[in-house]
């Protein structure tokens, strides 16, 4: 049994990526139980350096999920690290501070869970006519290290082709505060990470994180300038995994 947590921006922004998340997790047989009480994990606050305001959010998740059983499950590479990865520092010291240590062991990125099920994945013969570039968020890449998970789970499905991006590995300016801080550095940094996408011809921009897909996908209906930009889970229900 696992939870599958869906992230405050899964909540609000992207209930349907949550949806197929949980999808592609049943179809691999994995049994997923729902998460009542929780909401945001705090990173907002914490990169802003107020940890006080950022506990107070966190705890609530925190204690929601302390209530669930087996692995924790997060569809949004950053919030991910920030709860497996920055949870221990942020209730260092308070009481709550074994509940963080027990309940961030218990966190697993999405797509490293469902690329301990290619097998599962290749055997509902997904299709999905095209070419996609992978975009890697920063924490996911930078603190959870995974890059080639995502990848793997991608080539499972058949008719995609995969096309490398120079730009993959390159902040997307979103980074929560960062872009209400720094709109113009922000925009410019989506609009690098466009441009690069559609000079590589693709189809579609893939992604693992909600974040990343908000202000990518944000600046590409507002250019009105594609590619598409789709979460993987979201890639997984059109290539078939319903």
């Amino acid at each position: 049994m696992a939870a599958l947590f869906p992230t405050c921006l899964g909540d609000l922004v992207a209930p349907d990526m949550v949806e197929h998340a949980q999808i592609a997790l049943v179809r691999c047989g994995v049994d997923v139980q729902p998460v009542r009480g929780a909401t945001c994990c705090g990173q907002p606050a914490f990169n802003a350096g107020f940890h006080a305001q950022a506990r107070r959010v966190a705890r609530v998740t925190l204690r929601a999920l302390a209530q669930t059983t087996g692995p924790i499950i997060v569809p949004a590479g950053s919030c991910a690290a920030m709860m497996s990865r920055r949870w221990g520092e942020l209730f260092a010291g308070d009481r709550d501070a074994p509940l963080a240590h027990a309940v961030a062991a218990r966190v697993v990125e999405f797509t490293s869970v469902l690329a301990q099920h290619l097998d599962a994945l290749e055997r509902h013969e997904l299709r999905w006519s095209g070419t996609v570039g992978y975009h890697d968020s920063c924490h996911m890449l930078r603190e959870l290290r995974l890059s080639a998970e995502p990848r793997a789970v991608l080539r499972s499905v058949r008719d995609l082709e995969l096309v490398p991006l120079a730009s993959s590995d390159r902040c997307c300016g979103f980074g929560g505060t960062f872009s209400v801080r720094y709109p113009e550095v922000s925009v410019a940094m989506a609009d690098s990470t466009l441009d690069d996408a559609r000079a590589a011809g693709v189809d579609a921009l893939v992604s693992a994180d909600p974040g990343c897909l908000m202000q990518l996908g944000g600046r590409a209906d507002r250019t009105h300038n594609g590619p598409r930009v789709l979460h993987v889970a979201t890639l997984l229900h059109e290539a078939g995994l319903r």
